[in-house]
């Protein structure tokens, strides 16, 4: 007994047309959703003659078998492409990709001659339809992840590949729960769908087998002698009478996808324009294999010419972006790509488009939490710092990064921010200080001296020694606050009684002496006890003095102020 299985077929009517599409600049087409590709008249000819056309350039007269020269007399606006299989074969590959998103068993239905490429993905997805929520909440996220592409679909769901094939040619959406149903629908499909049915569609329209239901009705035999095998066969596999095994597709281990544009692109608005399909593509690979893309490169081919001075201009530029956290959001990939263009000069029309992949990673899906996290609020800070780097150069933005040291001016240096590492919640990583114990100023208090007791036996001591009670716990003492705005060099303050001033105003002590003594091993020694300090107009102030009167440091005596708190 044949386990039930539940086939998709997504057909792409217009994929000749909507692949030529993407390659006018803006301007010229504008998609629309999911239905009609463009809005100005579109052809696209082979050997002079007129093979497709969108609807626009049909409603002028304009339609396949025509002559170059009679389909610009109906239509002089008319923008006319090559056919161009191998483009048509790029275009359809992201539409696989992003099926692989929802099923690994993913197959292309063969192209109708030989001369034309594949319009028809197909995926088996029985064993997905628990995990997305049914047929009709996997369609709705299959749709959604192909309508950047801005392709027009044909979705058929039905028992077996072959009858979803035939039928996702002929109706716009369609679902058929079972062989009785796919056989029904088939009933009034055209004997042309079947490859052999049009290569004999004169012969079976001349005895009146139009639809497969004709075929059906008439002996299989007869048939068989007059048209072959194969008309029956495939007919068969549509209907679940015989096996049809679908060889599923793999990924290739790096994205590469190119555009070759209809006319040369001036500006940079121009190249984002086509880059953002191959973007698009991009995101669509990352999520059939839940990667993320870590860097990518987008190659630019120009028009060759020659400069001034015979000159030869470079044939080609290389736009390198790299992320400082890994992403495969794609607008937030074309964010960054148009600050990099902002600021490219290109040095003549760019031709073609590549933008190549391999850097890639794997992590842990994003949390769809309620309320903000620390790392969807890191998330978006990392965004902010690729952003910057775009547009300003990655050497212009720079953080502070901890340093293994106590003294505050060596506590941080600045660096390149190329990323956010991450930190403990509640952690110290710039320095860890001393808290000095309560009393004056600068005089260390001395320690008990330690004097000896006469032995003890273990057992009089044990008789002797009172019950022990363990201390109460001693609650975690709170690191003393820093300012992280410190002065280049500490400012010197005028005293006044013992007491610093700021501004010829006395300074009032909140809190201290956190008292810090490091650089021992260097020649930067310091001893100092610092406090908190709030000025009369309410600002409060980070200052310190030396620890003793004659410090053996070299330190300046005095009061200074070396930081300000925000």
């Amino acid at each position: 007994m044949l386990l039930p299985v539940l086939w998709i077929a997504i057909h792409l009517p217009l994929l000749s047309l909507e692949s030529f599409a993407a390659t006018l600049a803006p301007g010229e087409t504008r998609p629309a959703g999911a239905a009609d590709v463009v809005e100005a008249p579109l052809a696209l000819m082979d050997a002079h003659r007129i093979v497709s056309a969108n609807g626009a350039a049909q409603a002028l007269g304009v339609k396949a078998g025509l002559k170059r020269a009679t389909a610009l007399a109906l239509a002089p606006q008319l923008t006319l492409g090559r056919a161009d299989r191998a483009r048509d074969e790029q275009a359809l590959e992201p539409v696989a990709h992003a099926a692989l998103a929802f099923t690994p068993n993913v197959a292309i239905q063969p192209a109708e001659s030989p001369d034309t490429a594949p319009h028809t993905v197909l995926l088996e997805v029985e064993a997905s339809l628990r995990y997305f929520g049914g047929r009709s909440r996997l369609l709705q996220r299959l749709q959604a992840a192909l309508q950047p592409l801005n392709h027009r679909l044909q979705i058929v769901s039905a028992p077996t590949p072959q009858g979803a094939a035939l039928l996702a040619r002929v109706h716009r959406q369609l679902h058929c729960t079972d062989l009785e149903a796919t056989g029904r629908a088939l009933e009034t499909a055209p004997v042309w769908l079947l490859g052999p049915g049009r290569e004999h569609w004169d012969a079976l329209q001349g005895m009146g087998l139009q639809t497969l239901g004709d075929l059906r009705s008439v002996p299989r035999a007869g048939l068989a002698r007059r048209f072959g095998e194969g008309l029956l066969n495939e007919l068969d596999r549509a209907l679940g009478v015989e096996p049809d095994p679908r060889v599923p597709i793999a990924l290739p281990p790096a994205f590469e996808s190119r555009l070759e544009l209809f006319a040369r692109a001036d500006t940079t608005e121009q190249v984002l324009h086509g880059a953002s399909l191959l973007l698009a593509r991009l995101v669509l690979w990352l999520d059939a294999q839940h990667a993320f893309v870590r860097r990518f490169t987008v190659l630019m081919l120009h028009e060759p010419r020659r400069a001034g001075g015979g000159r030869e201009v470079p044939g080609r530029t290389v736009l390198d972006v790299a992320l400082a956290e890994p992403s495969r959001d794609r607008a937030h990939l074309l964010v960054l790509l148009r600050e990099r263009l902002a600021w490219l000069q290109l040095p003549a029309p760019t031709l073609d488009l590549c933008l190549r992949a391999d850097d890639i990673t794997r992590k842990a899906p994003p949390n769809q939490e309620l309320f903000p996290t620390p790392r969807s609020e890191r998330e978006g800070l990392t965004q902010l710092i690729e952003r910057l780097q775009a547009r300003l150069g990655a050497e212009q933005v720079q953080r502070l990064q901890p340093v293994d040291d106590h003294r505050p001016e060596c506590g941080s240096r600045i660096e390149v921010a190329s990323g956010l590492s991450a930190t403990v919640p509640g952690s110290r990583a710039a320095s860890t200080s001393v808290q000095a114990r309560p009393g004056r100023v600068g005089v260390h208090r001395p320690t008990a001296a330690r004097t000896r007791r006469p032995k003890v036996s273990s057992a009089a001591a044990a008789a002797s020694k009172p019950l022990a009670v363990p201390p109460p716990p001693v609650p975690p003492r709170r690191p003393t606050p820093r300012p992280v705005w410190l002065l280049p060099q500490p400012e010197p303050l005028p005293e006044r009684q013992s007491r610093p001033l700021l501004g010829g105003e006395p300074l009032q002590l909140l809190s201290g002496p956190e008292r810090i003594e490091a650089g021992w091993w260097d020649t930067a020694l310091a001893e100092r006890d610092y406090f908190i300090a709030q000025a009369a107009d309410g600002a409060l102030v980070w200052i310190y003095r030396a620890r003793l009167p004659l410090s053996p440091a070299g330190e300046e005596q005095g009061w200074f102020m070396q930081g300000r708190f925000g």
